[in-house]
């Protein structure tokens, strides 16, 4: 399997996690945004979207969108859970997470990481939700260690991507203590290091 991802992106890591929490040998192949690398010729022959990640599986087929690969990647893995109601809850979080946490907190990480911005110039839109997207992790984590049943599933994957971060943005995890714990708490069980 080859990895088409940027090191800086959460959505990336995400894969790249999944895959070496499962024991799956891949290629990474760094593909830098910043420098367009996702917009080539090649790369749009591969995925028309532009975006990173990008993986190609093994038997050659193409695969986009970084919930899809680790849900594809984790099938039949401890990472989904078996009981019907606790997989609904892991995707209530992943498609909670794509349109209410990363837009706002990997936005204004970007914005101010990459792009320089003053957090005191981010939208405050983006500010405002990506406090709300935080204290509602703070929320879910209030019964138990992680997001899901009791054990790391892909919820925690997609969620600690970025979260791990918020500070970049101007994010203060320091008023959501459940949060950073659980941020310990996950990237202990996925073997993540900084």
């Amino acid at each position: 399997m080859r990895i088409y991802g940027d090191s800086i992106s959460g959505n990336c890591l995400k894969v790249k996690w999944t895959a070496d929490f499962l024991g799956r040998s891949y290629e990474w192949i760094e593909t830098d945004i910043l420098k367009g690398e996702s917009r080539t010729e090649a790369f749009l022959a591969m995925n028309p979207a532009g975006q990173v990640p990008a993986v190609i599986l093994d038997d050659g087929r193409p695969l986009a969108q970084s919930n899809a690969i680790i849900l594809h990647l984790a099938e039949g893995s401890a990472l989904i859970p078996p009981d019907a109601y606790d997989r609904a809850k892991m995707l209530e979080w992943l498609f909670w997470e794509q349109y209410s946490h990363e837009p706002y907190i990997a936005v204004a990480r970007f914005q101010v990481r990459y792009l320089g911005k003053p957090v005191r110039d981010l939208e405050p839109r983006i500010v405002e939700r990506g406090k709300a997207a935080l204290q509602r992790l703070e929320d879910g984590l209030a019964a138990s260690p992680f997001l899901v049943g009791g054990a790391v599933t892909l919820a925690d994957v997609a969620l600690v991507a970025y979260t791990r971060w918020a500070h970049e943005g101007g994010f203060d995890l320091a008023g959501y203590p459940r949060v950073r714990a659980w941020i310990a708490r996950v990237e202990q069980a996925l073997r993540i290091a900084d």
